[in-house]
């Protein structure tokens, strides 16, 4: 006997009524399916540090920072080695992964400026497939940016982490949802007790570009206080998905916004700068402990998440999704990563291309230093880097920031030189590899509309000796 259709039912005595009656049943296991389906789909947590360096945590192999939580998402998810920013700036990053567009196509290309209203955030074709979003914690984007959102809770202190969990709380429970958990840590100031147990100097990394003296490693031993504090906060969160079994339909992301606050790092867009963490825990996608060392560069995200959800990407995007790379970590998605700088604090205008093995970077103001931003201008480190260069004692290795002209052209082999110090555009056995990167970006540029003029560059907005400010306190720039 037919199940559906019991022999004693008067209608399927019209061969037409029964197949009427057929339709139906077919649509409404149809629609059973899709809502089974519906309620399948996955969650999304991106959790971003604020100026952190892509290899200061155990999971990368500094194991002298506090990071349980960072390292169980590398023993439960995914390590990317080649992880790359579009810029290494606050502001400029965040509007430039959440619209899946490089800065100088977002509308808020610099430090500070709001990203307009006309440009695509992922949050909206997620709300509008039926997923909550929400934002948490630093809000860097301005304020025509947060229509785009079910909810911004701004702020937290003093980590910028202390929403999260309530957030993630207070959630719609009949909906999947996507959060934005964005740390203030470890962004300077720093404060001696972020942490109770904290950092010794004796027991930080210095690395080769900065001195080692004492006061330098205080400096640093502050900065790895921030990054344990945060790390705390993200075990809050790991612990509550598991309290209200989500994790195991929980994409989960951590990376960072740019590089450490420190000289030759944050705004530059060597490794230092631009290099971030990227670790992924994605249960029944994302095999345990795995690596990839393939190429991934932050744009990536926007598309990722939604091919992950389900939903055609927007047209804007610029980035790709590295989704088979979940399960394939040997799969390749891109040849290059690509990255700008622009005004943070200091007029900037360079460009750079990202390959595995080379890093490319064109600067069209090679008649300015490569001052880092004011904050790290008026740190103690900085304040070191300037005494050692006065008593003429600063190595080449560190001097760099300070030399006038600089290359117009920079060309690196990371596997030989990790932290870029020997130049290599001028070496006529690297013509080849030169000309390759200088034709990607070239590329690149045409194909992303990007454009300079120096008459419209932002004018510095701080002194790049002191750190002082050129501009009345309350304006984040000049006009």
């Amino acid at each position: 006997m037919n199940r559906l259709f019991p022999r004693a039912c008067p209608c399927l005595r019209s061969p037409l009524a029964a197949l009427a009656l057929l339709l139906l049943a077919c649509l409404t296991t149809l629609a059973g399916g899709a809502t089974a389906k519906t309620a399948e789909r996955p969650n999304f947590v991106i959790i971003i540090a604020d100026d952190m360096a892509w290899d200061d945590c155990g999971a990368y192999g500094n194991s002298k920072i506090r990071t349980p939580n960072l390292d169980r998402l590398a023993r439960e998810g995914m390590r990317f080695d080649r992880a790359f920013l579009m810029t290494s700036s606050c502001s400029p990053s965040r509007a430039s992964i959440l619209t899946g567009r490089y800065p100088h196509a977002t509308g808020a290309p610099e430090l500070h400026q709001p990203l307009p209203a006309s440009q695509v955030m992922l949050s909206e074709p997620l709300r509008e497939a039926g997923y909550y979003t929400a934002s948490a914690g630093k809000w860097h984007l301005g304020g025509p940016a947060k229509s785009k959102w079910d909810l911004v809770r701004e702020g937290g202190g003093p980590s910028g982490c202390e929403h999260w969990l309530p957030v993630l709380r207070e959630r719609p429970k009949e909906k999947p949802f996507f959060l934005w958990l964005a740390a203030v840590d470890p962004h300077r100031q720093y404060q001696p007790g972020a942490i109770s147990r904290p950092h010794s100097p004796e027991e930080v990394v210095v690395p080769p570009y900065l001195p080692d003296t004492e006061s330098v490693r205080r400096d640093l031993a502050l900065y790895y206080d921030e990054i344990a504090r945060m790390d705390g906060f993200i075990g809050q969160v790991l612990d509550e998905l598991e309290k209200q079994d989500l994790a195991k339909n929980t994409f989960v992301l951590f990376l960072t916004d740019n590089g450490r606050p420190f000289p030759r790092c944050k705004t530059t867009l060597y490794d230092d700068g631009i290099r971030t963490p990227f670790l992924v825990r994605f249960p029944g996608r994302v095999k345990p402990g795995s690596q990839s060392d393939s190429l991934v560069s932050a744009v990536d995200i926007a598309p990722t998440v939604l091919d992950l959800a389900g939903i055609k990407a927007a047209p804007t995007f610029h980035g790709r999704s590295f989704a088979r790379l979940l399960e394939n970590p040997k799969a390749t998605v891109r040849e290059y990563a690509f990255a700008e700088h622009n005004w943070h604090d200091y007029r900037a205008f360079e460009r750079g291309a990202r390959s595995r093995r080379f890093t490319y970077i064109r600067n069209w103001l090679p008649e300015l230093p490569g001052t880092p931003p004011a904050d790290a201008v008026t740190s103690p480190t900085y304040a070191v880097l300037r005494e050692l260069r006065d008593q003429g004692n600063l190595p080449p290795q560190q001097r760099s920031i300070f030399v006038t002209p600089r290359p117009a052209e920079e060309l690196y082999d990371l596997e030989a030189d990790p932290h870029s110090f020997k130049n290599l555009a001028g070496d006529p056995k690297y013509s080849g590899v030169l000309d390759k990167h200088r034709k990607a970006l070239d590329h690149w540029r045409e194909e992303t509309g990007d454009t300079f003029d120096r008459e419209r560059l932002t004018p510095d907005g701080f002194d790049r000796e002191t750190g002082a400010r050129k501009l009345p306190r309350g304006k984040a720039r000049p006009e």
